[in-house]
């Protein structure tokens, strides 16, 4: 990777809300740009999200197919859920886990963490693996409707090479659960 020097930051002179919403937050900023202009940054504020690549052996995971308004259609996703208020990002994934998919684990591991929308919103996702699955109770939130899925790997990354699956952080923990199986990464 090669050493970039020149800092192009940009600093806040003024900031507003344009909308405060239960999950987000639109801002509107005049920033000062390197060269000494102004600019203005429309930004969504999201309190973060955890997702979770659940194991049920070294073939199988765990996926959910579950209604998206904003695009009115169905996705498969990682279970995944919004890190609440001073919530450490394991607890979250612990909890998304068991109250969506009906499952506790007896191994976590943190993957990475993602920022999906880096052009308009702060949003960072916390990947984790999940091994050694117990079947519990699950337990919905209201207004929660999903479907799990036990799928094997394989046909995990077809869905993703036909576009059946489109969801970057599915798309991300599949690609990472490969890479571990296969022993390419730690």
């Amino acid at each position: 990777m090669s050493k970039h020097t020149e800092d192009f930051t940009e600093t806040c002179v003024r900031s507003e809300a344009v909308y405060d919403g239960a999950l987000l937050h639109v801002r509107s900023d005049e920033v000062r740009l390197p060269d000494g202009k102004t600019a203005r940054r429309e930004y969504i504020r999201h309190p973060g999200a955890s997702a979770v690549v659940a194991m049920l052996d070294r073939e199988t995971l765990l996926l959910e197919r579950q209604y998206r308004y904003a695009l009115r259609r169905h996705f498969i996703e990682l279970p995944a859920g919004k890190i609440d208020a001073g919530e450490d990002p394991l607890a979250t994934a612990r909890r998304e886990l068991k109250e969506e998919c009906g499952y506790s684990a007896s191994s976590w591991r943190h993957l990475a963490t993602l920022h999906p929308c880096i052009g308009y919103a702060d949003e960072r996702i916390e990947l984790f693996l999940a091994t050694g699955l117990k079947r519990e109770q699950a337990k919905l939130d209201d207004e929660e409707f999903l479907e799990v899925l036990e799928v094997k790997i394989a046909d995990a990354l077809e869905w993703i090479r036909d576009g059946r699956i489109t969801e970057p952080k599915a798309i991300t923990g599949l690609m990472w659960a490969e890479k571990l199986l296969k022993g390419e990464w730690r």
